[in-house]
């Protein structure tokens, strides 16, 4: 399931708390980069972040020379355009990307010169349009969903469930652009999740696909290949094991990709694989056998493989053959823009975007390893925190995690030399907390600006430490994953002045579940705050819209073994409570549906445990809308606030 973090949220993929301190100077970020094929000119989608605006920001398409730097904003043809995806054509004078009318299905690909002059449309279409690439002959494909119901990924707002249930569901395929139209490359009936181009003598494709709804089979998706709209199944995985980013070689003879334990689709981590395209009975062969880290991002450069790897808390790019070695490692996030390690290459060039913690993004450019900073636009932008990594050892794991603390806080808070803390679970749980700039709109920011501590474990099922640390908590969610957690807020109070009267947690999507879960397993906590949860799995696996990725976690289906599921739901265990806890969801959240919010908070304000329920109408697997966010927030503080400071009493239980 996905649950991250979004202020992004995702439920079983991520928590969403990824903030900056300071207030009022914008904040610019920097996504989808990507080269020319002589690494000459580098295309990113620019956003820029006011603290305090309402508005959500549209990004804008810039291109850069290297390695000056120097910047064109390309003019879109609306204000309200919202670009994306962008492609450089293979001899590097055009660039392709996509465009969205806000609030419509409306869709264009327009392309430009490489000087960023002559602006041209090449489509128009009602639908969704994702995954915008060029071919080695200069063709352009796309991945599209003739009168697509709503934007594709179970983390949008869901459509209206009405009418006739699952009586018609989206195709996304893939199509070539030609004269104004779309020409259909896969065939009907699947849905496609990714691909890339194939070297060939006409029109053909390596991608992962599945049949039926597109949100909620990718956890079965196979890799297929795609020409004249036919499909051919070249590998299809086991039932623990999901497969993405596949990347195909120069030369069109193979394919690599990542093969892992995955909770979300586009949170991809585990072993490189690669397939010979050449034998019709080829198998895959693991790239990266018994690896301690994470594989996150494959990419060609000048003609080596080179995987982007989580090795906790590192960031590792390394050369996936012999000759000559090459492995270069940092304590920064490098990365596309998101929270995962991944490079971007062109011939010898690279580019990543280098943050952490408390340095907020910019570009850096260049040969592996000796980039050069090409922006200095959050130049003055500070994080008046500090943040250290910190291992533990759990049932023979060493497990990873971060500490973050104010540099300043209220002398109200400081009691007896010791402070309060916040714990954190990430969502996924196939995912990690990674050295992302603290942006000022994140929950974090907050926490830590009221003068909190935070505590960030990535606890067994996380990225960064192998398939093996990631398969750990399979047929046990909540269990060995809570003594990571205890264990790791040990070692912390061994370090660090924390007061162990005044703990708190949160999380959101698999962080909303563990909350709820850990409530029902200790009192340790002094107050909680569950985000996009999951209550009882065996309700859940009948009311959720992504079913599919129940079993690749559990073993087998709810139906086939209802006890495993039972074990590890907190509704089981729910008497247990009393710890108050906060609870909020939103109306429209597929992967995370209100009703298991519902349940947990009906039980708790019948057992006379404080409680309280929000949901946000609109909202779908994470608070997207900033006044739903900022409300959130309001309410955890105030939640926090008052638990950590006053002394719990018990209410008479509710009528």
């Amino acid at each position: 399931m996905s649950f991250k973090s979004i202020v992004p949220v995702f439920l079983l993929g991520a928590t969403l708390l990824t903030p900056a301190l300071a207030a009022e100077t914008p904040l610019h970020l920097f996504s989808a980069p990507t080269l020319s094929p002589d690494g000459r000119l580098l295309a990113t989608l620019d956003t820029v972040e006011h603290p305090e605006s309402d508005e959500t920001p549209v990004p804008s398409l810039v291109l850069r020379t290297l390695p000056d730097g120097k910047a064109i904003t390309i003019t879109l043809p609306c204000k309200a355009c919202t670009p994306s995806s962008p492609s450089w054509s293979p001899d590097g004078k055009h660039l392709a990307f996509l465009v969205r009318q806000k609030d419509t299905q409306n869709r264009q690909i327009l392309r430009v010169g490489s000087n960023g002059k002559g602006l041209e449309t090449l489509l128009k279409f009602t639908g969704s349009l994702q995954t915008l690439r060029y071919g080695p002959d200069g063709s352009l494909a796309v991945l599209a969903i003739a009168g697509a119901r709503r934007d594709p990924g179970a983390l949008q707002a869901g459509a209206p469930e009405t009418g006739e249930i699952d009586a018609k569901e989206d195709e996304q395929r893939i199509a070539t652009v030609e004269k104004n139209a779309l020409h259909w490359q896969s065939p009907e009936g699947l849905y496609v999740y990714e691909y890339d181009w194939q070297k060939s003598d006409h029109p053909a494709f390596i991608g992962t696909a599945a049949e039926g709804n597109g949100d909620a089979h990718w956890w079965q998706a196979h890799l297929s290949h795609f020409a004249d709209g036919q499909e051919r199944v070249l590998y299809t995985h086991a039932l623990s094991q999901q497969i993405g980013l596949p990347v195909v070689a120069p030369d069109g003879k193979s394919v690599s990709f990542v093969a892992g334990l995955m909770s979300d689709f586009g949170f991809f981590g585990g072993d490189a694989l690669q397939l010979d395209l050449t034998r019709q009975d080829a198998s895959p062969t693991t790239l990266t056998p018994n690896s301690k880290s994470t594989v996150t991002g494959l990419s060609w450069c000048n003609n080596r493989l080179i995987a982007s790897v989580l090795s906790s808390p590192k960031t590792v790019f390394q050369a996936l053959d012999n000759q000559p070695p090459l492995t270069i490692s940092d304590d920064d996030l490098l990365s596309d823009g998101g929270g995962e390690p991944r490079l971007i290459c062109a011939g010898t060039q690279s580019v990543v975007i280098r943050q952490n913690f408390t340095k907020a993004p910019e570009l850096w450019a260049g040969p592996i390893g000796s980039w050069k900073q090409i922006t200095h636009l959050n130049a003055g932008l500070s994080v008046p925190a500090k943040a250290s990594s910190i291992s533990w050892t759990s049932d023979g794991f060493t497990v990873q995690g971060w500490h973050l603390s104010p540099l300043s806080r209220p002398e109200s808070m400081t009691r007896g030399g010791k402070v309060p803390l916040i714990t954190t679970v990430h969502g996924g749980p196939s995912s990690a907390v990674t050295p992302r700039f603290l942006r000022a709109s994140g929950d974090a920011a907050v926490f830590l600006k009221a003068g909190y501590d935070l505590f960030m474990p990535n606890p067994r099922g996380s990225y960064g430490q192998g398939e093996a640390f990631t398969m750990a908590n399979r047929r046990d969610f909540g269990h060995g994953d809570l003594r990571d957690v205890h264990r790791g807020i040990d070692a912390l109070e061994k370090a660090a002045p924390i007061d162990e009267n005044r703990l708190a947690l949160t999380g959101y999507s698999y962080g909303g579940y563990m909350t709820m879960w850990v409530v029902t397993q200790t009192d340790r906590f002094k107050a909680a705050a569950a985000g996009g949860g999951v209550s009882n799995w065996q309700s859940y696996y009948g009311q959720n819209g992504i079913d599919a990725w129940l079993p690749p976690f559990f073993g087998a289906s709810v139906y086939d073994d209802p006890g495993v599921y039972a074990q590890s739901s907190p509704i089981t265990f729910i008497k247990q409570v009393k710890t108050p806890t906060f609870v909020y969801v939103g109306a429209n959240d597929v992967e995370c549906p209100p009703p298991q919010s519902l349940e947990f908070y009906h039980a708790l304000r019948t057992l006379g445990v404080p409680t309280s329920l929000v949901i946000y109408p609109g909202e779908g697997h994470g608070m997207r809308g900033h006044d739903h966010a900022r409300d959130a927030q309001r309410r955890m503080l105030a939640w926090f606030d008052r638990y950590l400071n006053t002394p719990f009493v018990r209410t008479s239980p509710a009528n």
